[in-house]
């Protein structure tokens, strides 16, 4: 493909793009092919010949977007947003053409520097405590996903315990070394019972143990300091030494919030665990101060991740670590062969963000982050969470105002409806019928919704933070659901 032939294949795939959103809520939000449909489409060899690019955008529109998700549609409603924008798409335009895997400085300046500054935009933006900023010994870095996020800082968590806690015990490096080696087994990582798995999969990756701790409806199933003392006290009495823990701003199922003051104060007698706020999609509601009184309690904890790329229009993947103090990551995950040195990184004048994160390279991501805060600005930004929010809302009052087929099973927040169906017969039960309609709302494919278990009670939970749904969008789609319910308890 040479430039003038990319040039028409680019303008073809813009209109395409466009004609696509013009036409999203007249798609059907999930695919109808069957598992290992593009197998039976496609060569079992990869092409010997070149194919012209007609050929090849005409089987991508047959053969991929058939077996596409629509999660930009107003009728997607399951698991949490994954917003894109023009600006966002504008933005991963360019950073693939650069195709910079920027993992020093020296690879591409702009990258390293324009991620440091949009970061510390976003944290002034949502109220972080200044020790997150790049101008003080913390800062901020993108990752991929708020997974990856977690088991970075467990990474980092596991090595500062291990070295400030345990090694320096001892003066001698074999002694260390055999303190170190008699401890690791006995690491523990916690988190509540409405965590994301992210955690309990992080500490399968560092090696470690990983502890849930229960939550209760009286609490709004939030992790409280109480809980979390007794579960310290309990791992220590078996010999077990707590060294993390993972509490949420919005867990996924509920989004619950944890008490962070009391987390806080209940961990002052451990100094040496690691504290990680995960706020993947609720963080988002931070950029409105509204909301940042949520933050209370963040100045006791270590690291803090929200997710841009699940509500505040950025495209995945664009999850945005903060850290406290910087130096705990390059501890843990700087390694310097001659082949990557070079006289700026030498120089300590700059950041090398391959420092911060598991993988050598990295892409430029902060590109699009920049072209939508411009774009939106934080009124914007702002604006779209309040639509949204307010959509949720809409929601959430038209099953309260339909009390004999729906009860709402946790408090509504951050425009999330968690609810059950209210039986009609006395032989069945709310987990029951609930099961049905969640069921058969699946295999028509009207909307897309998931479904939750909370303490022993079968959900339903709808969300929706696409710049798409309106009022009208989501009345249809409630609508839709209470046709669904009241014919299921009635078979």
């Amino acid at each position: 493909m040479d430039p003038e032939e990319y040039r028409r294949a680019a303008y073809a795939s813009v209109d395409y793009i466009v004609d696509y959103y013009k036409t999203i809520t007249e798609r059907q939000v999930v695919s109808d092919v069957e598992p290992g449909y593009l197998r039976q489409l496609l060569p079992s060899e990869m092409p010997q010949e070149p194919e012209s690019w007609d050929d090849i955008h005409k089987d991508f529109d047959s053969h991929i977007v058939p077996g596409l998700t629509h999660w930009q549609s107003p009728n997607f409603l399951a698991f949490f947003p994954a917003n894109v924008s023009f600006p966002s798409i504008l933005g991963e335009l360019y950073s693939a053409a650069f195709s910079a895997p920027a993992f020093n400085w020296i690879c591409s300046p702009a990258v390293t520097e324009l991620e440091t500054i949009v970061l510390d935009w976003l944290a002034k933006q949502m109220g972080l405590p200044s020790e997150f900023l790049s101008d003080t010994e913390g800062g901020g870095v993108i990752q991929g996903s708020a997974s990856e996020a977690v088991v970075t800082t467990m990474v980092a968590a596991r090595d500062r315990y291990l070295r400030d806690a345990i090694a320096s015990k001892y003066s001698t490096e074999e002694e260390k070394d055999a303190a170190i080696a008699a401890a690791r087994g006995k690491l523990v990582a916690f988190a509540s019972d409405q965590t994301h798995s992210s955690t309990q999969k992080a500490a399968l990756i560092a090696g470690v143990r990983f502890i849930a701790i229960k939550t209760y409806a009286e609490d709004d199933y939030a992790l409280t300091g109480a809980a979390l003392t007794k579960a310290f006290k309990e791992a220590e009495d078996k010999g077990l030494l707590p060294f993390f823990l993972t509490a949420s701003l919005g867990t996924t199922a509920i989004c619950a919030i944890d008490k962070f003051v009391e987390i806080g104060e209940a961990t002052k007698d451990y100094p040496h665990a690691w504290k990680h706020i995960d706020a993947a999609y609720s963080g988002a509601a931070l950029i409105c101060p509204e909301f940042q009184h949520y933050l209370a309690g963040v100045e006791y904890f270590d690291s803090f991740d929200m997710n841009m790329h699940k509500w505040l229009l950025v495209n995945f993947d664009a999850s945005c670590l903060y850290v406290r103090k910087r130096k705990y990551l390059i501890d843990a995950l700087s390694i310097t062969p001659s082949y990557l040195r070079n006289e700026a990184s030498d120089s300590g004048l700059v950041i090398d963000y391959r420092d911060w994160q598991i993988p050598l390279g990295r892409r430029f991501r902060s590109l699009k982050i920049w072209f939508v805060m411009r774009t939106y600005g934080a009124k914007g930004m702002q604006e779209h969470v309040r639509k949204t929010l307010g959509i949720g809302v809409h929601f959430t009052k038209l099953i309260q105002a339909h009390p004999d087929v729906f009860s709402i099973a946790t408090p509504p927040r951050f425009g999330l409806t968690v609810f059950q169906v209210v039986p009609s017969k006395p032989e069945e039960t709310a987990n029951d019928v609930t099961k049905k309609v969640a069921n058969r709302i699946s295999n028509e494919k009207v909307i897309f919704l998931t479904a939750s278990t909370v303490d022993g009670k079968e959900c339903i939970r709808v969300v929706t933070g696409s710049p798409w749904a309106t009022d009208k969008s989501m009345t249809e789609a409630f609508e839709y659901i209470l046709t669904v319910s009241e014919e299921e308890r009635q078979t």
